[in-house]
């Protein structure tokens, strides 16, 4: 068996008690934080379930998991940690499926998800749109789909949620103000008034913990300081009046 679980999205506290009991009963334990930041305390953790966390890196898990979590999974019970809810990335989605054709039965263990947490900034969850990632750009790689996305969920008055990116094992996670900036430099070559300085936006922090969430102009909140990772960029669609309320409180925190 290989059990799928959750640690929440924001440290080890967010770990649900069903978890903690599984975790304590089987052998091996894998873990992997290139999808998303992890805040918690590791070391607490196996404190907690009494055995040493393996990590991960992301060629462990999508190019050579025969290799390891599968592996031990066809002989004995093992799980995979996920900073976040089990399902929300596609990598989770293909070890489920190359378990599945590997005989090997999984479960999924949920928890809190940025997909939840994302309603602290006082929106609907109905009123969102098509979610987009946003890649740092590269040499020779500068993608601008998320662009498209956020005016296609703009013509129908839906929020948009951009996932930022996560280099783990660079050390590298992209903020709030990154986000923003590379918004601004498509809009100058694009020139379709879709994500202007003047486009009200909202950037938040670490959502679920220490939450920090700004709401304003681009051009005021691409210079404030949002701290440690993980962060999210939010642009608002059409607002429902009990939104617009939400929303002017943050403008006074």
């Amino acid at each position: 068996m290989l059990y799928l679980i959750g640690l929440g999205i924001h440290d080890e506290e967010d770990i649900s008690l069903r978890s903690l009991n599984i975790l304590k009963k089987i052998d091996k334990v894998y873990a992997e934080f290139y999808t998303n930041a992890f805040n918690g305390d590791l070391g607490r953790l196996e404190g907690l379930i009494g055995k040493k966390i393996l990590i991960l890196s992301r060629q462990d898990l999508e190019e050579r998991p025969d290799e390891n979590i599968l592996k031990y999974s066809l002989k004995e019970d093992a799980a995979l940690l996920v900073s976040g809810d089990p399902m929300i990335a596609t990598t989770h989605s293909d070890i489920v499926l190359r378990a599945g054709k590997s005989g090997i039965k999984t479960r999924v263990i949920h928890s809190s998800s940025i997909y939840s947490a994302v309603m602290e900034t006082g929106l609907q969850a109905y009123n969102f749109g098509k979610t987009a990632s946003i890649p740092y750009p590269e040499k020779g790689y500068h993608p601008t789909s998320f662009y498209d996305v956020l005016r296609d969920n703009l013509k129908l008055g839906a929020h948009t949620l951009f996932l930022l990116d996560v280099r783990a094992e660079e050390d590298r996670y992209m903020t709030v103000n990154d986000a923003i900036r590379i918004l601004l430099q498509i809009e100058e070559k694009r020139r379709e008034s879709i994500f202007t300085e003047e486009t009200l936006c909202i950037g938040a922090a670490r959502l679920g913990g220490d939450s920090l969430i700004r709401y304003g102009k681009a051009k005021d909140v691409k210079d404030y300081d949002f701290g440690k990772p993980p962060h999210i960029l939010v642009v608002p669609g059409r607002l429902h009046f009990m939104e617009e309320e939400m929303l002017e409180t943050l403008t006074h925190k």
